[in-house]
């Protein structure tokens, strides 16, 4: 009787969840993280308990003093250990389980960053002044890379060490913006694909009002107003030995 072989398992994938006060979301979110991946929950200073709901639900929890997205962003990065790893808010507008088609992305290398582009289930998903501010970013975007995305969503799935690799810096709402731009100017393949985009559960602490969004584009057009790298110096061409020492003779010179 032959045995019976068991595949190996993928390897695993850190899921970032940025988290501040979120443990009304904090079950329907981690309920959705894909058998095998792990949960690593960045907790900005919450006061209603996320910690310890998070723990008690089997995540793995990283504390981030410093307020602000991209400082609690950052932080999971770091702490994260997995060759893959993914971003998702944690605030239930978005299921977590959509990466899995991410990940095989970039895992088979068809692209290096994959984007989810939020489509609004209702009008409350998505209130117009956050996607008007959203829409005119993608149009900055554009110009100032190329890019023809739609959106700048959280949703997102990339290699570990090639992020750590781009230097990102902005700690503040501009972080996500500031990972596309640099992964653009590094010449990574950037592809987005539509995801489901539902009622957060809470209120949003950046783009819940408009003056929140107002603070979010203005630290996104800061991101965009980075010059943009210079292009790498030419190498010049080796130069042959034989070229070089039979250039004399044919200006007339002496033949060694």
């Amino acid at each position: 009787m032959k045995g019976v072989t068991t595949p190996p398992a993928p390897p695993p994938v850190d899921v970032i969840l940025p988290c501040l006060d979120e443990a009304e979301a904090l079950p329907w979110v981690l309920a959705r993280i894909p058998p095998g991946w792990r949960a690593l929950v960045v907790d900005n200073g919450s006061t209603d308990g996320s910690a310890d709901v998070a723990r008690a639900l089997g995540a793995r929890v990283v504390h981030e003093p410093r307020r602000g997205f991209g400082a609690a962003c950052h932080a999971g990065l770091a702490a994260a250990t997995a060759d893959i790893v993914c971003f998702c808010d944690c605030d239930a507008s978005l299921d977590p389980s959509l990466l899995i088609p991410f990940v095989r992305e970039v895992r088979a290398g068809e692209a290096d960053l994959v984007l989810g582009r939020r489509r609004p289930h209702s009008r409350s998903a998505w209130p117009a002044h956050a996607r008007a501010g959203n829409l005119a970013l993608a149009r900055l975007l554009r110009r100032r890379t190329g890019l023809r995305l739609h959106d700048l969503g959280p949703l997102r799935a990339a290699r570990r060490e090639p992020l750590l690799a781009l230097g990102l810096t902005d700690r503040r709402s501009g972080y996500p913006l500031q990972m596309v731009v640099r992964a653009a100017d590094a010449g990574w393949r950037i592809a987005e694909h539509d995801v489901p985009y539902l009622p957060r559960t809470g209120s949003s602490k950046v783009t819940g009002t408009w003056l929140g969004t107002w603070q979010a584009v203005r630290d996104m057009s800061r991101v965009l107003a980075e010059p943009a790298p210079p292009p790498p110096a030419a190498v010049p061409a080796p130069v042959d030995a034989h070229t070089q020492d039979s250039a004399p003779a044919a200006q007339g010179g002496t033949p060694r």
